[in-house]
């Protein structure tokens, strides 16, 4: 080989291990260059400037304004007294005083009790006739249907739940008692309830009079001198101008209807009949007037103000024979109305068109 052969294949050699190198630090710079940026990026603290996007600013356009729409609230006003709920059960017995207008019926309607059982717990004061309340007393009113019991010296509970027919566990559980329902103390004097008891009534009526030849059972007689005979019919019209009730209805412890009547209205025969009695009345009924009908009925027409008929005068069904009043044991104007068969007390309501 010859010598500028030689020279040239050094030179050669030379010039690629240049370009080696400078491929080699070039791939160096580059790298250690993306390194570099990435340490930036993640180091804000850094002093190499950031290029950031350009910020865009909306144009000024009015913005429509805002309402919320807020939901209806429920407001509870502050109360100074609580309320009790109306379902609430009562323990208690309470005094209730009659009013003027006051009926045994609306009273026990008002405190959702039966008016038996005002009866049952009041016979001191109305001696189960409905007909004995007045303007002023006081009645005790239980606060379930049954009977409200003064403890007697010598009870025991068997013994008053029998006499009253219902049970000792009825006594012992009710909470208004507060017993010991394994060991009941029970001083005489002490009222206690007794729900669900009942008891045969008092009689107070009037009793049923006959007229001769009636057909109806005779339980006085000689009331009246019968001046003339007139039959019923057996139809009863109502006796009085207004058909509604202003007091007691018909129930076992009021043997007729207490008909809306103002003072000094006329009171009709409900049928054609004799009346055998006419006048005053010392059990509670004021002035009054029965009719016998002659086909085993009796009608009564109670608490009037005046009697306008006669005892043993014939009458015809639709004729006057009093007045409507409030006389006897009565807290307002009414006309207490009974129909009576073969001596037996009816429901008016069954008869009257």
């Amino acid at each position: 080989m010859s010598q500028g052969a030689s020279n040239s294949g050094r030179l050669l050699s030379v010039l690629l291990w240049l370009v080696a190198a400078a491929m080699v630090a070039l791939m160096v710079f580059f790298v250690i260059g993306r390194a570099a940026g990435a340490g930036t990026a993640n180091n804000p603290s850094s002093g190499n400037p950031q290029t950031s996007a350009p910020v865009v600013t909306s144009p000024d356009v009015a913005k429509p304004s805002f309402a919320p729409q807020v939901a209806a609230e429920l407001s509870r006003q502050a109360r100074l007294h609580t309320q009790i709920p109306a379902d609430r059960p009562r323990y208690e017995t309470v005094n209730y005083t009659i009013e003027l207008g006051d009926s045994l019926f609306a009273i026990a309607k008002s405190h959702n009790i039966e008016p038996e059982s005002i009866l049952f717990s009041n016979y001191d004061v109305l001696y189960d006739n409905p007909d004995e309340l007045s303007v002023g007393q006081t009645l005790r009113i239980p606060p379930v249907d049954g009977v409200y019991y003064q403890w007697q010296e010598g009870d025991t509970v068997e013994e008053v739940a029998a006499r009253y027919s219902t049970t000792t566990t009825a006594i012992l559980a009710f909470p208004g008692n507060k017993l010991d329902m394994t060991s009941p103390d029970i001083e005489p004097g002490q009222y206690v309830m007794v729900p669900g008891g009942k008891r045969e009534f008092k009689s107070w009526v009037v009793a049923t009079i006959w007229a001769p030849s009636s057909g109806a059972t005779r339980t006085i007689s000689g009331q009246c001198e019968v001046q003339s005979w007139v039959l019923g019919s057996g139809v009863f019209i109502w006796p009085t101008t207004d058909r509604y009730l202003s007091g007691n209805d018909y129930w076992s412890g009021h043997l007729g209807i207490d008909i809306a009547a103002s003072v000094g209205n006329p009171i009709y025969a409900a049928d054609s009949g004799v009346v055998v009695a006419a006048g005053w009345n010392s059990s509670g009924y004021g002035y009054m007037v029965m009719i016998d009908h002659g086909n085993g009925f009796h009608t009564v027409y109670a608490h009037m103000s005046s009697v306008r008929t006669s005892c043993g005068a014939g009458v015809s069904r639709g004729q006057v024979i009093g007045s409507a009043g409030s006389t006897g044991r009565s807290t307002g104007p009414h006309l207490h109305f009974e129909i009576r068969y073969f001596g037996s007390f009816v429901n008016p309501w069954s008869y009257l068109n």
